[in-house]
C-alpha cells in the first residue's frame, strides 16, 4: 500500500557521534536533499530547530510532515525529537530493536544492537536479491561490520576502531610525527614520514578491513555481498579489494525504507 501523500516530505536524521546527516524523500522513497553536520552534543531542541529550519530554508524546501530518527548519541536524540515536536509538529519514528518486530536480532542481547546498524539492515535489502548474505562496512567514529541475512536477520557484527580515530591516538601518542590527511599515497613504501604515515593509516586499514571480510565470509554458509558507507568509505574505494560496491546513503535510505515498512505494518494491524 502506498503511503499517503500527506505524510512527506519525510525527514530522515541519522546521529552518529561525529556526524550528523539529515535527507529529505519524497512520495516515492527517494532521497532528493541531504546534509552532513558535525554532531554537537551541546545543541538544546531550539538551537536544532534554528539548525533545521536554515537548512530547508537555504535549499527552498517545505517542513517535514513525517520523520524517523536514529541516534547512537545521547541526548542528542531526545532533544531532535522535541524540536520536530514543537517547532514542525511532528513526532518521529525512533528506530531501537523493540518497535522493529518483523526484525530478528541473533545476538546474545537483542536489545544491545545500534540504531544505526538496524537501518543498515533495511539499506542492505536491495543488495540480498542475488546473495544470501550482505555485510555492510559503515565507516564512522568506529568501522561497523553488520552481518545481514535474507529475512530481515541481524546475524551479528564487529566493531573496529575507525581510521580518524586510530590516526588522532597515534599523533597524540607521538609529538613529532606530523597530523596529516588521511589519503592514500602513490605507493606502500614512503620516501617521507608523511607518505609513510598514509601508507600505515590508509593502505594498513584497507588490509584491516579486506582480512576481516575474508574472515567473516569463510564463517557463512553462502556467498555474501560486501557494501561499503560512511564518511571514509570514499578514500578506501578502490583499494580495498573486498568490497564490491560502495553506497553513500546506504544508511538513510535504510531509514526511509524502514519507516516505510512501520506505516505499511501499523496499517495491517487496523
Amino acid at each position: 500500500m502506498a503511503p499517503s501523500a500527506s505524510r512527506f516530505p519525510l525527514l530522515a536524521v541519522d546521529i552518529g557521534n561525529t556526524s550528523t546527516v539529515l535527507g529529505l524523500a519524497d512520495e516515492q522513497l527517494n532521497l532528493t536533499h541531504t546534509w552532513r553536520l558535525r554532531t554537537n552534543r551541546d545543541l538544546l531542541p531550539d538551537d536544532l530547530a534554528l539548525q533545521l529550519h536554515s537548512l530547508l530554508s537555504l535549499d527552498g524546501m517545505t517542513p517535514p510532515a513525517s520523520a524517523v530518527l536514529s541516534s547512537v548519541a545521547p541526548p542528542l536524540g531526545q532533544n531532535y525529537r522535541s524540536a520536530l515536536r514543537q517547532h514542525f509538529g511532528v513526532e518521529a519514528l525512533e528506530v531501537s530493536a523493540e518497535n522493529l518486530p518483523e526484525v530478528r536480532v541473533e545476538l546474545d542481547t537483542p536489545t544491545a544492537v545500534g540504531a544505526d546498524r538496524l537501518c543498515n539492515l533495511y539499506g542492505a535489502e536491495r543488495y540480498l536479491t542475488d546473495h544470501e548474505y550482505a555485510v555492510v562496512v559503515d565507516f564512522g567514529t568506529s568501522t561497523n561490520f553488520d552481518i545481514i541475512g535474507r529475512g530481515r536477520r541481524f546475524l551479528g557484527g564487529v566493531l573496529a576502531t575507525g581510521a580518524q580515530v586510530s590516526a588522532d591516538a597515534l599523533f597524540s601518542r607521538a609529538a613529532k610525527l606530523p597530523r596529516i590527511a588521511l589519503e592514500a599515497p602513490a605507493t606502500a613504501i614512503g620516501k617521507n614520514t608523511i607518505h609513510a604515515l598514509q601508507s600505515g593509516l590508509v593502505f594498513g586499514y584497507a588490509e584491516m578491513v579486506d582480512g576481516l571480510l575474508r574472515r567473516i565470509r569463510a564463517e557463512l554458509d553462502a556467498p555474501a555481498v560486501a557494501v561499503a558507507t560512511g564518511g571514509f568509505a570514499h578514500t578506501l574505494e578502490g583499494i580495498c579489494r573486498e568490497i564490491d560496491t560502495y553506497d553513500e546513503t546506504l544508511t538513510l535510505r535504510g531509514m526511509v525504507e524502514l519507516w516505510h515498512s512501520q506505516q505499511a505494518h501499523s496499517v495491517r494491524q487496523l
